[in-house]
């Protein structure tokens, strides 16, 4: 009885000994070993089989996938004193699996709370107008120095992207209305430009029909064509002097010879 309580004990003792022993890291995983408290010099573990010294030997589990974090909003006053909330995502992946666990106590706290104070800095350095327009080149910045922050650290940051921009109610309404400023101001400016091209090419077509008489009369004609065509009813237009100056210049030239025959004719009486 008693030896077989022994063998149990000792079969218990060995199935704990080699489940604290064994790990198995998976592909994106690696093992940060301390031995007595001190690191390993070897570097991190893994993947596949990891043997452990039991009661010795502890390993830290560290996700070498990039990990996305979400920024939470955050209260910026930008440099042209305009309030606004502003929230991003980061994206970064630890290299360096040793320096992630010495450097620093909790990576993904450090490099959320370094995020969201770098996000208010930067932003508040720059004015709205930037911000709206140049949201690359502001991203870019971001990530330039939050990954030169958690560099010492074995992390990447390998993008930073600004989500949302919440304006105040105000700002929208005078946004609108500059907006609709600069649709007006160019509306007008366009049928101004549109005018001035039209009266060039009057100005040219008045010039050639001045040339040519009987241009402005067939134009006048054609025009007088295109209404009885579109619109069938009774048509009352004005009929130019032009068109009746053929018929005139024959009684104008005869009336001076009529004169003066009748002049001779009261000469010869006497």
């Amino acid at each position: 009885m008693f030896f077989n309580v022994f063998v149990f004990v000792l079969v218990f003792f060995a199935i704990v000994v080699l489940a604290s022993a064994i790990r198995i890291l998976r592909e994106y995983e690696r093992g940060v070993v301390f031995r007595l408290g001190r690191v390993l010099d070897k570097g991190a573990k893994g993947p596949g089989l990891v043997i452990l010294i039991p009661f010795i030997d502890k390993m830290v589990r560290i996700s070498l996938r990039i990990v996305v974090m979400d920024v939470p909003p955050q209260d910026v006053i930008t440099r042209d004193n305009v309030s606004i909330k502003v929230n991003a995502v980061i994206y970064f992946r630890v290299v360096d699996p040793q320096r992630a666990v010495v450097e620093v106590e909790n990576f993904l706290t450090a490099t959320s709370q370094f995020s969201q104070t770098t996000l208010r800095s930067v932003l508040g350095q720059s004015e709205l107008d930037d911000l709206l327009s140049q949201r690359d080149k502001i991203n870019l910045h971001l990530q330039q120095i939050i990954d030169l922050k958690t560099e010492p650290w074995g992390i990447k940051v390998t993008a930073v992207e600004v989500k949302q921009i919440d304006l105040p109610q105000e700002m929208q309404r005078a946004m609108a209305k500059q907006a609709e400023a600069e649709r007006e101001r160019r509306s007008k400016v366009i049928s101004a430009e549109g005018e001035y091209q039209a009266s060039q090419r009057l100005s040219d077509a008045a010039k050639i029909l001045s040339e040519q008489p009987s241009a402005l009369t067939l134009r006048y004609l054609q025009t007088l064509r295109e209404i009885a065509t579109e619109h069938n009813s009774t048509t009352i237009f004005p009929v130019p002097i032009d068109l009746l100056k053929p018929f005139m210049q024959p009684s104008v030239e005869l009336r001076p010879k009529e004169e003066g025959s009748a002049e001779g004719t009261e000469k010869k009486e006497p």
